[in-house]
């Protein structure tokens, strides 16, 4: 495994320092396929009369903020400091300061008193009967 990603270190700066190349077919068409055809990225803002003009072709590192340059990229990097940066601080301080969710503290909190409570007093950690039994109505023997 280990020989196999010191091949792509030797590899890497000569992928690096090529530039990426566009691959045209030279084949002959066949049928309905028609001519060799080289694709944009993005295509190049058509000649019409009424002026419109892609945001693309004015600004190729256009985020979709504004239609000025300048602007977009301010734009953007503010969206994304606040977006992402802001909310995870701000988002994770708020969910490590919520409540004691289910009151599992307070309930450790309150066993360990009534622990060193009794403890202090001299009586069983636990009794034998939780429940006090003179409060415990039994169904009587005749099975009503």
């Amino acid at each position: 495994m280990l020989t196999r990603f010191s091949r792509i270190g030797i590899a890497l700066p000569r992928l690096l320092c090529n530039p990426p190349a566009r691959f045209v077919s030279q084949s002959k068409p066949t049928g309905a396929a028609g001519s060799t055809a080289v694709t944009e990225l993005h295509p190049a803002g058509e000649q019409s009369g009424h002026g419109e003009v892609s945001p693309y072709v004015k600004n190729p590192d256009y985020h979709g903020f504004s239609s000025d340059p300048v602007e977009d990229e301010w734009n953007m990097k503010l969206g994304f400091f606040f977006g992402i940066s802001v909310a995870l601080v701000i988002g994770g301080t708020f969910i490590h300061y919520l409540p004691d969710y289910g009151m599992r503290q307070w309930a450790r909190r309150e066993a360990e008193r009534l622990i060193l409570q009794r403890e202090k007093e001299g009586l069983p950690l636990i009794e034998e009967n939780y429940f006090n039994t003179n409060k415990i109505i039994l169904p009587t023997a005749s099975g009503e």
